[in-house]
């Protein structure tokens, strides 16, 4: 147990941490990098240059002539799977903290540092990208002093891309982090920290072992769910799945017994023999809160039950993933899903269309409400259409968060007018080092969900790093705005909004609409409402036949009978026709700016 090292590898997006573990795989001789971020194996990954799964691998590492196991978790960086990171920081005894020399600490950075320290984790901060012209290492040495309190000894200077100080790095990590603690003698204990699906073998977890030991074909079960499985195969993670016979206390590794059913997997349960088998579970997981809700439709309604079984695969491997099923008059059967934020909500999305070839719509995405009725009842909304009658509604509460954005100083004022368009407020401003400052607001979450995120990266240049934690609900004045096509609403373009906004986001809607949607034999009226009030409306034009082309001269009654006609045509047309709204109109209503 003393040669063996469990550690991460945390940093904000693009601060170089996958290039860091290609180059402590290369270095370890574990693999040979044939491509860059060997560990980003998704080709969503590799496509858009981020990480969004963690990646466990296990290397070996010989240091003043005694061997090492060190099992190294790649984590991602963008605050959309923050969930992602906190369970691989449950599976670890270290974190190597990584900071672009060019960037500086970022809020991410910041973030996912405090989540390790609460694990109680050895830090060992590393500045990376030194070789680049623009860097500023003594800037950034001083940004990790201040936040860690440590010795500028401490820090290593490494480069991902050159391998600079990657030795020192495998060093830092025998020395400082202290081997896995446990009882290799006490009844098995082992927490799940991910699985995946596999088409052929069931259901794999990944677990780490805290106290025991399991062998190959030992009796073993589940603790939360009590579900007894045989252990077919275990055995270590590396490039792919090594088999081992036996593996012992603080080791990393895998497990397949043949599950085939995704809910009898749950992420944070803890494995232990049947017999004996431990007392209580592995603690200190925390359930994860979805932050948007959208609904998510099959194009096709026969294919529901095949979108229930892609989700509940995706939500194996992807446990921050949470829906329930739900209906809508205009979109048929489907689930309402809950995502950690856009960049989530995309890339389910798009994985549900590689990896399960399932062509969905997804609605308006919107966050959650807890509605306050006039007999003092209490109701958590998730869907406009879920809120009971104005009459009945005493008030409602939307959920507030304290968001963090570190900046430079130049763009103090653009920031601080899109936070108190977006109904913020400043709590209060902190210098960090140098020209650079930490903004504090409260701003509702409803109004970050959609394109906040865009709109500060644009105006601060990329400049600015954003952070946030939801903090408290308050009462506020929400309307909820219905969208109508010929006066039937389209459920799925409900949405929740201030009253102050509301008219204005009708206006909007209404003019893309009118754009969007395709022209019929019959006039379309696009209409936004509130409760029974309309506040904008858009005429789609019929598209229309010249029926007198034929009439040339004669008593214009002949022209005004073939119009009047038309016109009666038109009519029973407009009272049995039905309009589709394309996908395009949906998503295209979430970028209105």
């Amino acid at each position: 147990m003393n040669e063996i090292r469990n550690f991460c590898i945390i940093a904000h997006i693009d601060h170089g941490k996958s290039t860091i573990a290609d180059r402590l795989l290369e270095y370890t001789k574990t693999i040979q990098i044939t491509e860059g971020q060997m560990l980003d194996d998704m080709d969503l990954e590799r496509e858009r240059g981020i990480t969004i799964k963690s990646h466990a691998i296990q290397m070996e590492y010989e240091y003043k002539g005694n061997k090492y196991i060190l099992n190294l978790i790649d984590t991602p960086g963008h605050v959309d799977f923050s969930y992602e990171v906190s369970r691989s920081i449950a599976a670890c005894e270290g974190a190597l903290l990584i900071v672009d020399a060019t960037q500086g600490v970022q809020a991410q950075t910041i973030s996912n540092l405090y989540m390790a320290l609460d694990h109680d984790l050895e830090i060992i901060p590393v500045i990376n990208k030194i070789d680049m012209p623009s860097a500023m290492p003594e800037e950034t040495e001083d940004e990790i002093v201040e936040l860690l309190g440590c010795d500028k000894s401490e820090i290593i200077r490494a480069s991902g891309k050159t391998g600079e100080g990657i030795p020192d790095i495998l060093n830092a990590v025998v020395e400082r982090i202290r081997p896995p603690k446990g009882d290799a003698n006490a009844p098995l204990q082992a927490l799940i920290f991910d699985s995946v699906f596999n088409s052929f073998r069931g259901i794999i977890a990944y677990f780490k072992i805290e106290n025991g030991s399991i062998s190959k074909g030992d009796k073993v079960k589940f603790f939360n769910t009590g579900m007894e499985y045989t252990a077919d195969e275990i055995g270590v993670l590396k490039m792919d799945m090594i088999p081992r016979p036996k593996l012992t206390t603080g080791d990393v590794g895998y497990i397949i017994s043949g599950i085939k059913e995704s809910k009898e997997v749950k992420v944070g349960d803890t494995i232990t023999h049947v017999n004996p088998s431990c007392e209580t579970a592995i603690s200190g997981f925390q359930e994860v809160k979805p932050m948007v809700f959208a609904g998510v439709y099959p194009i096709d309604p026969t294919e529901y039950e095949n979108l229930r079984s892609s989700l509940e695969k995706l939500q194996l491997n992807d446990a921050s993933l949470t829906f329930v099923p739900e209906s809508s008059v205009a979109l048929g059967f489907g689930f309402r899903c809950g995502f950690l934020g856009l960049l989530h909500m995309e890339i389910i999305q798009e994985r549900l269309d590689r990896e399960f070839n399932m062509d969905v719509i997804t609605t308006v995405p919107n966050v959650s409400y807890k509605v306050f009725d006039k007999h003092g009842g209490e109701k958590e909304v998730h869907n406009p259409s879920g809120l009971p009658d104005l009459m009945l509604i005493d008030h409602i509460d939307e959920p507030y968060i304290r968001a963090s954005i570190i900046t430079v100083t130049t763009y103090i004022g653009p920031i601080m007018k899109l936070c108190l368009d977006k109904r913020g407020e400043l709590i209060r401003q902190d210098y960090i080092s140098g020209n650079r400052v930490e903004l504090h607001f409260m701003i509702p979450l409803g109004e970050i969900v959609i394109d906040f995120y865009d709109k500060l990266k644009s105006i601060s240049k990329g400049y600015a790093s954003f952070d946030y934690t939801v903090d408290c609900f308050r009462p506020s004045k929400l309307a909820k705005l219905d969208i109508l096509l010929n006066g039937e609403p389209v459920d799925a373009l409900s949405t929740l909004t201030h009253q102050d906004n509301a008219v204005t986001l009708g206006r909007r809607m209404c003019e893309k609409l009118k754009e969007l949607i395709p022209r019929q034999q019959f006039d379309i009226a696009i209409q936004a409402a509130i409760g029974s009030k309309i506040v904008a409306r858009e005429t789609i034009k019929c598209v229309r036949k010249d029926v007198t082309a034929k009439c040339y001269g004669g008593d214009v009654t002949r022209k005004r009978k073939l119009l009047e006609k038309q016109k009666r045509g038109k009519k029973r047309m407009k009272q049995i026709g039905n309009v589709e709204v394309p996908q395009k109109a949906f998503l295209a209503v979430l970028k209105l700016d």
